[in-house]
């Protein structure tokens, strides 16, 4: 199964948080916010989840990161099954895993408003990685690497050019950005890792498989 396209809004409220896929700010994004307690097909704002088991929970911790990160099923598990090959901890390999995508850096390093749009511009060929033209979201970049546009034009799209002038940007400590480029400086610090999801229930879901 490929990666779900079911509209954004819905996803969220149906994991009942925030998963940063609506661009901050506009209409959308206020509207998900005022409805995220509704679970999409109900009326009523009263979110009255059944009780489910500890595997349902763990299940629903693995739907919120393929749909944060904008994974397949298929994609997620080959990420779970590197990690537990890899000498040490588990948890924290698969969020290093992740959030080092390129697609994620650049929403990361605020180039795109989310991760869909990042995705987008590597894909179209707007991004390069230490000079060379990137077309793979899914690549894994290294300390040291570093971002930018392929073609400076690309930071005059209205969209781009709105988030680049923002003052005062909070990143990652992993990563660094002056002006147009962006730059790994660090490992992913897993204990700063704030999307709403529990990745060890995620961990526990695929060892039971």
């Amino acid at each position: 199964m490929g990666r779900i396209l079911t509209a954004k809004n819905k996803l969220a409220r149906r994991e009942g948080v925030d998963l940063s896929l609506k661009t901050f700010g506009t209409k959308a994004h206020s509207s998900l916010l005022r409805r995220i307690s509704i679970i999409p097909g109900k009326k009523s704002a009263t979110r009255r989840m059944p009780k489910i088991s500890d595997y349902g929970k763990q299940l629903r911790e693995k739907q919120k990161v393929k749909r944060i990160y904008g994974l397949s099923e298929k994609a997620l598990k080959r990420y779970y099954d590197k990690a537990v090959k890899t000498h040490g901890n588990t948890y924290n390999f698969l969020i290093n895993e992740m959030e080092s995508r390129l697609d994620n850096v650049v929403y990361r390093l605020k180039m795109a408003p989310t991760r869909a749009a990042a995705r987008q511009l590597v894909t179209h060929g707007h991004i390069k990685v230490n000079g060379l033209r990137i077309n793979v979201p899914s690549l894994s970049l290294q300390k040291g690497a570093k971002v930018e546009f392929f073609n400076p034009k690309s930071a005059e799209i209205p969209y781009i050019k709105e988030l680049l002038e923002e003052k005062n940007i909070q990143l990652p400590k992993w990563l660094k950005r002056a002006k147009n480029i962006g730059e790994v400086v660090d490992q992913v610090n897993t204990e700063d890792y704030a999307e709403p999801v529990n990745m060890a229930a995620v961990v526990e879901f695929y060892s039971k498989l």
